[in-house]
């Protein structure tokens, strides 16, 4: 009986914040100003990508590439107030709609309350796609299979949403022996990752798991490694008006969509985003969000991150592997193909 109410309790305050969330981001949508939205191009079946960004110019060209070639066909994008022209070069792309907020990125859940709004707005019926601009979504049969294959897999199965661990990917050497070039790919220098140095464990309220490890804990918070960066994801969720992140793409509402793993013992398919921070770009890129403070928990991540780089921090240890491709990191146990054969 005392178990049967915790689980209607906690259903009804997840029902409450969901609620609030959603009208957060529906009262906040005036922050945002159309720059160049070609939203009545998106045509039924379309798989959308969102994302917010701010002064990531030099990422753009292979960014768009890389998701087209897989397949998405509309790219929704916030810009918070870039100056280094990224804004003026996704308004000329045909693909994208543009919306531009001086709002403060903190005071919008770290960016959570503009993507909520978009993804209430014209997401719903879609597979949608949400991830930063340095996050490169792999899974498995992924070079040869585009990603609607992968969505019709998932509707075919009624799976409502695709897990992705985010594997941090770094160059061997110090990140400025070798300055990134816009339109290059990040992973011809950023081609190494950490294999095993996860942790992972339940969140019993939300139910999703928590996974951290990997080059930034053993790096830069090897001295309280809970303080660690979140490496769980679930990026691709075939979107419904009443869905929301919580808190950035670690978790969602309703309570389901994080239920991503087998709870009796199996495997369910999963993919990986790999995570392309790890440039020459990154002291500069470090720097400027330090001094912005617009991030998590007052910034203390790239607190860390800029006291470390001051050291020159080289990533690389005896440990690392150098990606070769996604069954590589199927027999890691890093990514699955579940029933997805």
């Amino acid at each position: 009986m005392k178990r049967l109410f915790r689980i209607t309790r906690r259903k009804l305050r997840l029902r409450v914040r969901r609620q609030y969330l959603l009208g957060r981001a529906i009262r906040r949508r005036h922050r945002l100003h159309p720059i160049a939205v070609r939203t009545r191009r998106i045509r039924r079946g379309d798989i959308l990508l969102f994302m917010s960004i701010r002064n990531e110019k030099v990422r753009l060209p292979y960014f768009l590439e890389y998701y087209r070639r897989m397949g998405v066909q509309h790219f929704l994008v916030v810009d918070n107030g870039s100056d280094d022209g990224g804004l003026e070069y996704l308004s000329e792309q045909m693909d994208v709609s543009v919306w531009l907020t001086h709002s403060s990125y903190k005071d919008s859940r770290f960016g959570m309350d503009w993507i909520n709004w978009l993804l209430f707005r014209h997401g719903v019926g879609h597979w949608c796609l949400t991830v930063d601009p340095d996050e490169f979504l792999i899974y498995p049969h992924h070079d040869t299979r585009p990603l609607k294959a992968l969505t019709d897999w998932l509707d075919a199965s009624a799976i409502k949403s695709f897990s992705s661990m985010l594997l941090d990917m770094y160059p061997k050497g110090p990140l400025h022996a070798r300055t990134y070039v816009e339109g290059e790919d990040p992973f011809q220098i950023a081609s190494w990752f950490d294999p095993a140095n996860y942790t992972i464990r339940k969140n019993g309220e939300y139910g999703n798991l928590w996974i951290q490890g990997g080059p930034r804990s053993r790096a830069f918070f090897h001295d309280n490694p809970a303080q660690g960066p979140a490496l769980n994801k679930i990026p691709l969720v075939r979107w419904e008006r009443s869905y929301v992140y919580v808190s950035s793409t670690h978790m969602l509402l309703p309570r389901s969509l994080n239920v991503v793993y087998d709870e009796d013992g199996g495997e369910k398919a999963s993919g990986c985003l790999l995570h392309a921070k790890f440039l020459s770009t990154f002291a500069q890129k470090s720097a400027e969000e330090l001094e912005r403070r617009q991030h998590y928990s007052d910034s203390q991540e790239y607190m860390a991150y800029h006291s470390g780089l001051q050291d020159e921090q080289d990533f690389w240890c005896e440990e690392s592997r150098r990606y070769e491709d996604w069954r590589q990191l199927e027999d890691l146990g890093l990514i699955s193909k579940g029933n997805w054969a």
